[in-house]
């Protein structure tokens, strides 16, 4: 009987990891809205990311990617992280994206924004810390605005603008959809609108 043991253990371990491996739930979640940019074109701006969550009685805490803030016509993209991401934002705490020498300025100020500045937050004030807190609406705050709205590569001149900064934070109403569903990609930005500028 003995001899039985370490392969029922085996198999009851097996068992357990195989188990748990699978006890993440994976969604993707997305807003979209109207608004200006800095040069006061109107614009779609979609906001996006991905999140693996785990029951409660689960020993490792829920995980999201950065949340991704795109506008319409731009080549640019804003990357904002909490302190849970690999390479969080050093420019504070929460949800936020910092400013990059020589890109951005405080749009209050127009004082030079760099990596020490926040340029773009979540629900600040809020007590919100985690890209996982978010439920079904948030707020956005832009602080900054584009040196330049183009810039120069290679041969091309790329757009490079972004979301009109506001001192009263934009409201972003979310979807979330298991990843993978049909209903869990963000919109498609209508790139006709840049052609014909």
């Amino acid at each position: 009987m003995n001899r039985f043991r370490p392969l029922t253990l085996r198999l009851s371990l097996f068992l357990v990891v195989a188990a748990l491996n699978g006890c993440a739930s994976y969604y993707s979640h997305y807003g979209a809205f109207p608004a200006e940019n800095s040069a006061g074109e109107a614009r779609q701006v979609v906001l996006s990311w991905q999140t693996a969550e785990y029951p409660g009685w689960w020993v490792k805490d829920n995980q999201s990617t950065p949340i991704r803030v795109a506008t319409q016509c731009s080549d640019r993209a804003w990357r904002l992280t909490d302190d849970s991401h690999r390479n969080p934002a050093s420019c504070g705490e929460g949800i936020r994206a910092c400013g990059q020498s020589g890109q951005d300025l405080i749009a209050a100020t127009g004082r030079p924004a760099g990596e020490g500045d926040v340029c773009l937050s979540v629900d600040p004030g809020d007590g919100l810390s985690k890209v996982t807190d978010i439920g079904q609406s948030m707020t956005l705050l832009v602080s900054c605005q584009p040196v330049s709205t183009r810039r120069q590569a290679d041969d091309e001149e790329e757009n490079i603008d972004y979301l009109r900064a506001s001192v009263v934070p934009y409201k972003v109403y979310i979807r979330k959809a298991p990843r993978g569903a049909l209903n869990g990609r963000p919109p498609a930005m209508d790139e006709s609108v840049c052609d014909a500028e």
